[in-house]
C-alpha cells in the first residue's frame, strides 16, 4: 500500500508493529492493537520485503521492475491476509494502516516509526545459540536504532511447546502428546 518510510502525519499517536506472519509477529500485532486501543492511537502494521539476495545483488544487476512490483504486491497481500485473519471484518477498534517497505525488516520498521511519540512493537522470538551467532535479531536492531520507545513482545508459551515438538520430530524422538496436553492445560 505504502512503500514510503515516512507515513503522513495525522496528529494522532501511532503504534507501529512489524508483521511477518511468524507466531512472534502475530503476538506483537495482538499486543500492538491493545496498546493502540489503550492510547487511542493509530495502528500501523508494517511488512518488509526485498528482492532475492537483497540490496547486494540488486546493486550489481538491474532488478526487473516487474519483479520488484510483484514482490511488493506479494508482501502487501500477505500483510493484509494476516491482519484480516487476526481481526476479521470488525478490525481491532482503531484506525489501521498497512505499509510495506523494501529492505531489511529492522531498518524498515525504524524508518517507519520515526517520531519520538511513536511506539514500535516487535516480536522477540526465542532464538537458538547458533542463530544468535550468525544473524542479527530484528528486535535487537530496533532497540539499538529507534528514536521512539520499543516494546519487544516475548513469545507465547505455546511457541516453546511447538519448538520442542519440532525438535523431537527432527531427531525422530517419541512425542508424548498426553504429557504435552497436561503441561499446557489451564491452571497447570
Amino acid at each position: 500500500m505504502n512503500d514510503s518510510a515516512t507515513p503522513p502525519a495525522s496528529g494522532r499517536p501511532r503504534v507501529v508493529v512489524g508483521v511477518s506472519g511468524s507466531p512472534g509477529s502475530i503476538a506483537a500485532l495482538r499486543r500492538a492493537a491493545r496498546e493502540a486501543q489503550r492510547t487511542d492511537a493509530e495502528l500501523w502494521a508494517v511488512a518488509a520485503w526485498d528482492v532475492p539476495g537483497g540490496d547486494v545483488t540488486a546493486g550489481r544487476s538491474s532488478t526487473p521492475p516487474l519483479l520488484v512490483e510483484q514482490r511488493e504486491r506479494r508482501a502487501f497481500v500477505a500483510l493484509l491476509g494476516v491482519v484480516d485473519r487476526l481481526f476479521g471484518d470488525g478490525g481491532p477498534g482503531v484506525p489501521v494502516h498497512l505499509a510495506v517497505g523494501r529492505g531489511p525488516a529492522g531498518r524498515v520498521l525504524v524508518e517507519t516509526a520515526d517520531r519520538e511519540d511513536d511506539l514500535l512493537v516487535v516480536g522477540a522470538g526465542r532464538r537458538g545459540h547458533l542463530r544468535r551467532l550468525f544473524s542479527r535479531s530484528v528486535s535487537r536492531y530496533c532497540v539499538d536504532h529507534a528514536v521512539c520507545p520499543v516494546l519487544a513482545v516475548p513469545p507465547s508459551a505455546l511457541e516453546a511447546v511447538l519448538a520442542a515438538a519440532r525438535r523431537r520430530r527432527i531427531w525422530r524422538q517419541r512425542l508424548d502428546v498426553g504429557r504435552l496436553k497436561g503441561e499446557n492445560a489451564p491452571g497447570a
